[in-house]
């Protein structure tokens, strides 16, 4: 009994550890987005509530505590509260799995790349329930596109998946890290760089960014699926979306960047030199480079339209993978080094 209950309480701890400062990140991600693209485009962008602005997000989470939550008359009350929570749930219970160093996660299973494909897939219910309890043909819209285009990029986000367990032979986060020591000419991203595209393109447009958000689509749907959520409520379909962000992020890091892994392994001189640097400062600067690249792409790029983002998804896409997954194959079947062994 007193095992279970010190079990219990051991991996609570682990899960505040990981979603207090998951909280933050995404409070200060917004911060950083609009800073970011304001530099980009010649502009200052938040500087108003605290040095440079460091408190805006603060201001912004009070203000939507303190704002109203309206529920549409004509919706389906039930459903139209529980879709937030299918937006964030899933994108908080995937952190469950990830390994930050060495054996330093709050569970390990064998089955991580299908539980994080799953989790990553389950938050589109929350787009399309809020669609359709809100009673709104602006908000309906916004849920069928979200819907068409997710189905679109989890096929070939599959695919990716299934390359770096060919490549790996595992679907263990750990495992596959392991498989990638050596240095930068060892991790997945070169011998999967078709798969290592397509899955980002893919987790660019599963968490429905620029420029594949057309399920809001502001210029032309008003706000799309959540258009009319008020409040809290709105904020947290905003907090899921930047949690997806991280997540898709830190999964790009695992699965083809080496993890936690140094990028200077195996090089006799730099890795003496930077060994002193912990595996999690690795994974965070890697993950890092993805989330502004998320940045970079909303700052640059005009949204696609819908018939352009089909024929991504379909026509260019899932044949590369399935081009690419044959290719893999035969690596490991060959056994080909140092990559397929």
């Amino acid at each position: 009994m007193i095992d279970t209950l010190i079990f219990i309480i051991w991996t609570l701890l682990k899960i505040f550890a990981i979603v207090i400062p998951l909280l933050l990140a995404v409070a200060y991600l917004t911060f950083l987005e609009r800073k970011v693209i304001g530099y980009m485009q010649d502009r200052i962008g938040p500087n108003r509530v605290g040095f440079r602005g460091v408190l805006q997000p603060i201001a912004d989470i009070i203000k939507l505590l303190c704002k109203e939550i309206i529920v549409p008359t004509a919706s389906n009350k039930y459903l139209y509260l529980i879709a937030p929570i299918l937006s964030i749930a899933p994108a908080l219970a995937a952190w469950s799995i990830i390994p930050f160093q060495p054996n330093i996660l709050v569970t390990d299973i064998n089955a991580g790349v299908l539980f994080l494909f799953a989790m990553s897939s389950i938050g589109v219910y929350g787009i399309l329930v809020a669609g359709w309890a809100s009673n709104s043909k602006y908000a309906f819209f916004g849920a069928l596109r979200s819907a068409a285009q997710t189905i679109s990029y989890e096929i070939p986000m599959g695919f990716a998946f299934v390359g770096v367990l060919l490549a790996a032979g595992s679907m263990n986060l750990q495992t596959i890290v392991n498989h990638q020591s050596g240095g930068l000419w060892h991790w997945y991203w070169l011998p999967l760089l078709p798969l290592f595209v397509t899955y980002w393109i893919s987790a660019v447009a599963e968490t429905n960014r620029a420029p594949f958000d057309v399920s809001e689509g502001e210029s032309e749907i008003v706000a799309g699926f959540h258009v009319e959520y008020s409040g809290i409520t709105f904020g947290v379909f905003f907090l899921a979306e930047y949690a997806n962000m991280i997540l898709v992020s830190i999964i790009a890091a695992i699965l083809f960047m080496g993890g936690w892994l140094s990028p200077f392994d195996g090089i006799p001189i730099l890795d003496k030199l930077f060994n002193f640097v912990p595996g999690i400062v690795w994974l965070m600067a890697k993950t890092g480079f993805f989330v502004f690249t998320y940045l970079w792409l909303r700052a640059t790029f005009p949204r696609y339209r819908y018939d352009q983002i089909m024929r991504l998804g379909w026509k260019i896409l899932i044949p590369v993978t399935l081009i690419w997954i044959i290719v893999v194959a035969i690596g490991v079947q060959l056994k080909l080094p140092p990559w397929f062994s």
